[in-house]
């Protein structure tokens, strides 16, 4: 998901959060990897209107080029976030793996972790901000911008 979004950040408006706009792109990227396995998609909760979607399309359209810089950003991006969810906290590396590679939903994982729904929020936001911590200086982005 984090290659898919750095190879289509030159299509990102900004007419939407970053966040909504890299939340699309991995949610479409999980369905989509559960359709070529012959997987029942999950339906998901949430309102998300159609100018999210548009920016993902307008993303997909952007074809992967495959150079070898990009090729060794791609591997230092996913070594970058694979350790960093090794260094995690496990319940912060359970909530966000649950969340984004799973695909469940916070009441879903809620029940799994028998913690409220907040805290799995809280810890899922916490992830999400140690891997972006980490990515920034790989990325080039400053400490201000949200993801």
């Amino acid at each position: 998901t984090f290659i898919k979004a750095y190879r289509a950040l030159p299509s990102f408006r900004g007419d939407s959060a970053f966040y909504t706009w890299l939340y699309r792109i991995g949610i479409n990227t999980a369905k989509n990897f559960l359709v070529s396995q012959g997987r029942k998609v999950p339906t998901i909760e949430g309102n998300f209107d159609n100018e999210d979607a548009e920016n993902f399309e307008e993303a997909a359209k952007y074809k992967e080029v495959s150079t070898p810089e990009s090729e060794l950003m791609s591997k230092q991006v996913a070594q970058t976030v694979n350790k960093t969810l090794d260094s995690l906290p496990e319940e912060l590396r359970t909530a966000i793996v649950l969340r984004e590679i799973e695909g469940l939903s916070y009441e879903d994982i809620a029940l799994m972790m028998g913690c409220p729904i907040g805290t799995v929020r809280s810890r899922i936001f916490r992830a999400r901000e140690a891997i972006a911590e980490k990515l920034r200086p790989l990325l080039g982005t400053s400490k201000d911008k949200r993801w």
